[in-house]
């Protein structure tokens, strides 16, 4: 298993309180750039990447292991354990939130509360469930990602980025995108998409703040509503932003939404 100096651990800040921010798909630990100056004052904040992405080791990555969301979850109970950083409030962007729920169900000693941001427990729609996409959308993705990666990146990007105003933003995420070898990210992919976590979310005790774009195309505001009522204390705050990625569009207002919550 990998260690916390293989993710590239990062502690910015000296506050007694710790915040441990994890990156969702496509994105390394800088995508949080625009959010930690404003809580490195009071908090110490931990950054990190997920193996398979930013600048880990592609070595570390292995399909069989990665397969599913609980090896990241022991991935992440590894790191808070050897850096000695717990009990954390952990913030999970997309990915990382339901990596956050299984590592707090598991070792709940080690986390006070979690933050997701833009998070899902299942991205296939199902019987009186909305995730998003149907299998046949899903297919079409994964074939376009193998058929040609960096023509996939350069359409993807700005649909999940959306803010047509600011084309920068999806020029970014295209760039860290195409910093993880293809076939990595497209095993990441099915791993992410082919996932269902539903029924963990009863075993969360933790407070959850669930924040949600007002328009998010790979999670619809649905998905948020689903988790407030299936977490035993979640509180679902809804931002004015659009995109997948608000704490990099709109960073302001997702530190509005944490205040009083971390």
């Amino acid at each position: 298993m990998p260690n916390a100096q293989n993710q590239k651990l990062r502690i910015l800040g000296e506050g007694k309180e710790t915040l441990l921010l994890g990156n969702g798909f496509g994105t390394n630990q800088y995508a949080w750039d625009k959010v930690h100056p404003s809580l490195t004052p009071k908090y110490r904040v931990v950054l990190f990447d997920t193996i398979g992405s930013g600048k880990t080791d592609p070595a570390l990555y292995s399909p069989i292991r990665y397969s599913n969301l609980f090896a990241y979850a022991e991935d992440l109970i590894q790191l808070i354990d050897e850096s000695g950083i717990g009990p954390v409030t952990y913030i999970g962007h997309s990915v990382s939130g339901m990596i956050g729920l299984l590592a707090s169900n598991r070792r709940p000693e080690l986390f006070k509360k979690l933050v997701f941001i833009g998070a899902s427990p299942r991205y296939l729609n199902d019987e009186n469930y909305i995730g998003g996409f149907n299998q046949e959308a899903l297919n079409q993705l994964y074939a376009a990602m193998e058929t040609n990666f960096f023509t996939w990146t350069a359409g993807f990007a700005p649909i999940v980025m959306e803010n047509k105003n600011n084309p920068d933003l999806a020029r970014s995420f295209e760039a860290t995108l195409r910093e993880i070898r293809p076939d990595i990210a497209l095993s990441v992919a099915k791993t992410i998409f082919q996932s269902d976590h539903r029924q963990d979310l009863p075993h969360c005790k933790h407070d959850v703040l669930i924040i949600q774009s007002a328009s998010d195309i790979a999670v619809p505001t649905d998905v948020g509503r689903y988790l407030e009522k299936n977490l035993s204390n979640g509180k679902y705050v809804q931002i004015e932003s659009e995109g997948h990625f608000p704490h990099i569009s709109a960073p302001n207002l997702v530190l509005k939404a944490m205040d009083g919550f971390i």
